[in-house]
C-alpha cells in the first residue's frame, strides 16, 4: 500500500495543513504506518496534481502562508475503493530488534537487555500518548457509547490496535527480560 491512502483517510477529519497532518500521523497513524514530514508534502503534492485532494492556500500576518487540504469528491471514491478491496497481503513484521535478538548469542547480555529496556521505554511512551488520544476521542463517553454514538469509529479502533500492539511489545519485552535474568543466573 502506499502513503496514498493513509494520507487520504487522514483528511477524512476535514481539512488540514501539511503540518497538522503530521501530528495526525505522529499521533493516530504511526502506530501501523509512519512517514516523514517529507514523505508526507511529496505525497500532498502528487494527490493535488492527481485531484484527489484539492489545497488553498491561507495567508498569514507574521507566518509563511500555509496551505490546507481537502479531500475532493474523486479522492472520496477512490479512497471508498481502496477500503472495500480486500488486502493484497498480510502484515509482515520487519523489525531490526528482531534481527538483533536472533543473533544475540556471544553479545554481551548487558548490552541486549540494554536494546530491550529502550524498546520497552519506547512501548510506554506510546501508549501514553494513545491513552491520552483514547480519552480525546471518548470525552467522558464509555468505549460502549462511543462505538454505539460516534459520526467515525475507524480512528478509533485503529487506535484500539496500535494500543493492543504496544501492550504486546512490552508483555514480549518483559518475557525476553525474564530469560535473559535467568540464564544469567545460571550462568
Amino acid at each position: 500500500m502506499s502513503l496514498k491512502y493513509a494520507v487520504l483517510a487522514a483528511l477524512l477529519e476535514g481539512e488540514a495543513s501539511g503540518y497538522e497532518l503530521s501530528k495526525v500521523f505522529d499521533v493516530s497513524l504511526a502506530n501501523f504506518w509512519p512517514a516523514t514530514p517529507q514523505q508526507l508534502y511529496r505525497e500532498l503534492e502528487r494527490l493535488a496534481r492527481d485531484g484527489l485532494i484539492q489545497a488553498r492556500v491561507v495567508r498569514q500576518e507574521r507566518r509563511p502562508d500555509k496551505r490546507m487540504f481537502t479531500l475532493t469528491e474523486a479522492g472520496r471514491e477512490d479512497l471508498r475503493a481502496f477500503a472495500a478491496a480486500p488486502p493484497r497481503r498480510p502484515t509482515a513484521i520487519r523489525d531490526e530488534l528482531l534481527i538483533k535478538i536472533q543473533a544475540m548469542d556471544g553479545v554481551d547480555p548487558g548490552t541486549t537487555r540494554g536494546q530491550i529496556e529502550e524498546r520497552m521505554s519506547w512501548a510506554r511512551g506510546k501508549l501514553d500518548r494513545y491513552t491520552r488520544v483514547r480519552e480525546r476521542l471518548l470525552a467522558g463517553r464509555t468505549e460502549d457509547e462511543f462505538l454505539r454514538e460516534a459520526d467515525r469509529i475507524g480512528p478509533y479502533l485503529t487506535l484500539m490496535a496500535g494500543i493492543a500492539f504496544e501492550e504486546e511489545n512490552l508483555r514480549w519485552c518483559e518475557r525476553v527480560l525474564t530469560h535473559l535474568r535467568r540464564r544469567s543466573a545460571v550462568g
